[in-house]
């Protein structure tokens, strides 16, 4: 229902996207996961027909959205992760003009997401909150029970109970058959709600993981301390993935998928621990391995 193929479009100074690619299955919701300027709302605006690509395509409903955006947009509700209202109108006009440009005139559907969101739309918009503005860009969203949804960022200025009433909401959206692609940096959101995950660092995908498989401990990290120096300093030569080399504590993290948990311990036997511990890698651990150069992993340093 969605595919992104290859892309590219280059900024300047390392900002755009870069050869993205992956597709979003019909009734599936994948989870575009990384932190601000990572990419992820580019990526939305190309969707939406906004921006057109210097290298590769974008399309919805096997619709190309740089040709076809109008006729993409009849069964697409957006979310944009900044809000931006025209601030001469009240909340009920500008409403009005949504349905007047998407051809919709579902008042009861409108109640409802007014009453869901407890917004009242009679005030202006310039005077709105944060939050306010964001729950009424989210009744424009969903008023036409749109079959796709691009949500970028859909809960930023929401407070928390309005946070969890949107995650249900979308759960309910879901089980109609909903196609999603979902923006974010909130761990939790992504995997109370994603079917997949796609990790996007710098303009770039750097992977696509099934949430159950991270969920039940697609990858483990196994801290080891070494009774000596010279076998820490010996087995940090082995070709691992290191979270942690601490020399101080001769303690030593390694990131172990499961079909590579012979090779380790081929490596490790030879070896004299002091001690060993396993734990399995949730979606934030595994999202900062991508990181490491500048972030934290389990708690802990990158050394």
């Amino acid at each position: 229902m969605i595919k992104v193929n290859e892309l590219t479009h280059d900024y300047g100074h390392g900002r755009g996207v870069f050869d993205v690619s992956f597709e979003v299955g019909k009734g599936e919701t994948l989870g575009f996961l990384g932190p601000n300027g990572a990419g992820k709302s580019t990526t939305m605006r190309h969707l939406m027909g906004f921006s057109k690509p210097q290298k590769g395509e974008v399309s919805i409903g096997g619709l190309d959205c740089t040709a076809k955006p109008s006729e993409i947009m009849k069964n697409v509700g957006y979310l944009p992760g900044e809000v931006a209202l025209p601030e001469g109108l009240s909340g009920r006009q500008f409403i009005k003009m949504m349905q007047d440009m998407r051809g919709v005139r579902n008042d009861e559907r409108v109640r409802e997401l007014l009453e869901r969101f407890k917004l009242d739309p009679s005030g202006s918009v310039k005077r709105m909150s944060i939050g306010e503005k964001r729950k009424l860009a989210v009744v424009t969203a969903f008023m036409s029970d749109p079959e796709i949804l691009l949500l970028d960022e859909p809960t930023s200025g929401l407070d928390p109970v309005m946070q969890e009433e949107f995650i249900s909401f979308i759960r309910e959206e879901k089980v109609k058959g909903r196609t999603i692609l979902l923006s974010s940096h909130i761990f939790s959101e992504v995997e109370a709600l994603c079917d997949r995950i796609a990790i996007i660092k710098d303009g770039r995908l750097v992977s696509t993981v099934d949430a159950a498989e991270i969920r039940h401990g697609l990858h483990n990290i196994m801290t080891i301390e070494f009774e000596n120096a010279g076998d820490f300093t010996e087995f940090g030569r082995q070709e691992l993935d290191f979270a942690l080399r601490d020399r101080s504590s001769l303690k030593c993290s390694v990131v172990v998928d499961d079909e590579d948990i012979n090779r380790f311990i081929r490596a490790i036997r030879r070896f004299r621990i002091k001690s060993f511990a396993e734990h399995s890698v949730t979606l934030e651990e595994y999202f900062m391995h991508f990181y490491k150069n500048d972030k934290h992993f389990g708690g802990v340093s990158y050394a």
